[in-house]
Formats: C-alpha cells, sequence, structure tokens
C-alpha cells in the first residue's frame, strides 16, 4: 500500500511520498522491501497515487529482483478497500499478504509472514491480521484495535474504547471476501467487518518490536530505540 498522500507526516510528504521517509537510513518502502525478501516472496504488487512517479522510479531502482506489478491509482485515490479492489487482478495468489508502508518491525526468531502462512486455515478464515499488544505498540497514537479470543478471532464489537491489541499494518486476505465494493472509495474495514461478522477475522500475536512510524515525531523514536538496540 503506496498510494496514501501520507497526510499524518506532512511537512516531511510535501515533496516526497511517505514509503520513500527514511527511518534510521532505510527508507520505509525498502524496509517493506526487505521484510518481503526475507520471507521468498517474489512477486509485489504496488499501488500509487500521490507522487507516483517518485514510487516507481524507485522501485525501478531496488526493486529489480521483484517481479513488480503496479496498480495505477492517478486518476482517483481509492483508500485501502478500493485500492484492493483496484489491485485484485494483478494479484495471483490466494490467500495474499497486503502490508502497509507506515510501520516498522522486527522478528525474534520465526519470520511473522511464515508464522501467519502456517497460521493461515482456508476452511475457517478470511482475514489473518498480525497484531501487537498494546503495551508493545510503539509510539501508537490510538487506544488499541482489537480484542482476541482464545481462539484467535479478533472482534471490536460494542463503544469505542481500550483494546489490548494493535493491528501492525500487515494482513493476510482470501480472494473471496475482497468482493462487493459499497463504492469507489472505501477502507478495508469493510471487509474485516464482513469477515467479524462471520466469525472469520483471526489475529496472530506478534512476538517481536513494534513501531507506528506514520508521523513525524515517530521517526526519531524509532530511531533512539532501533540503534539503541
Amino acid at each position: 500500500m503506496a498510494a496514501g498522500k501520507g497526510t499524518r507526516m506532512m511537512p516531511l510528504t510535501a515533496n516526497k511520498p511517505k514509503p520513500l521517509i527514511e527511518v534510521a537510513g532505510t527508507k520505509l518502502l525498502d524496509h517493506v522491501l526487505d521484510l518481503l525478501r526475507d520471507a521468498g516472496i517474489g512477486r509485489i504488487v504496488v499501488n500509487v497515487h500521490y507522487l507516483a512517479e517518485q514510487v516507481e522510479a524507485h522501485l525501478a531502482d531496488s526493486a529489480g529482483d521483484f517481479d513488480v506489478a503496479i496498480s495505477d491509482e492517478r486518476a482517483l485515490l481509492r483508500d485501502t478497500g478500493g485500492g484492493l479492489i483496484q489491485a485484485l487482478p494483478l494479484i495471483p495468489d490466494d490467500p495474499f499478504f497486503c502490508i502497509n508502508a507506515d510501520n516498522w518491525f522486527a522478528d525474534t526468531q520465526v519470520h511473522a509472514l511464515h508464522r501467519m502462512a502456517a497460521m493461515w486455515d482456508p476452511a475457517i478464515m478470511d482475514v489473518l491480521m498480525l497484531v501487537v499488544p498494546y503495551e508493545r505498540a510503539g509510539n501508537t497514537q490510538g487506544t488499541g484495535d482489537f480484542d482476541l479470543d482464545d481462539d484467535n478471532r479478533l472482534s471490536r464489537e460494542g463503544p469505542k474504547r481500550p483494546r489490548p491489541f494493535v493491528w501492525t499494518g500487515i494482513q493476510m486476505l482470501a480472494k473471496h471476501v475482497v468482493t462487493d465494493p459499497p463504492s469507489a472509495v472505501f477502507s478495508t474495514n469493510v471487509f474485516w467487518d464482513r469477515a467479524i461478522i462471520n466469525g472469520r477475522c483471526f489475529g496472530l500475536a506478534h512476538d517481536g518490536d513494534w513501531f507506528d512510524v506514520g508521523y513525524p515525531e515517530a521517526i526519531a523514536l524509532t530511531e533512539a530505540r532501533i540503534i539503541g538496540g
């Protein structure tokens, strides 16, 4: 997911797309590419809109070892759900990973994407999110996104309140849940809500570090943690 305007990251994104912002000398997009390389993933689909030419040029320089397809949203920024609807014909695999480029994390022993792939069960799952306990969600500005039950099902029923798990920006989705768009522009929350209602939205707790780097102040906070070990 590389199409957004990066409004939370202003003024750093006035002339640079958020995926090309650097943390500890590494661009956010490159951090995601490294994650995918380490997991053995070879084909990626990248959506673009804001300063799309910069993202495309960087991919040409830094993603030559991937089979890259571009989902072009220059004409209309479709938000996350609409972006997935447009990109779906370019995605060969079912299920597939979807990753945001505004987080920074590290694994402990087993690669997070490998853990997710091993947990995936098509008989019961439409969505599988990597989540992190709220107390270990570095730099988060929220109060938690989900509850996680003993069967690893995610929920968020009831009024807005603090919840114990934060979504990391990494998920797996079955293709059949990415359907019936309510409009051209909408959030992935539509797919999540459908899966939650049907008991088919699951979570896997991340066992490593995770940092929200979606706003300027979070960059220095994250660097202090990762450089300091």
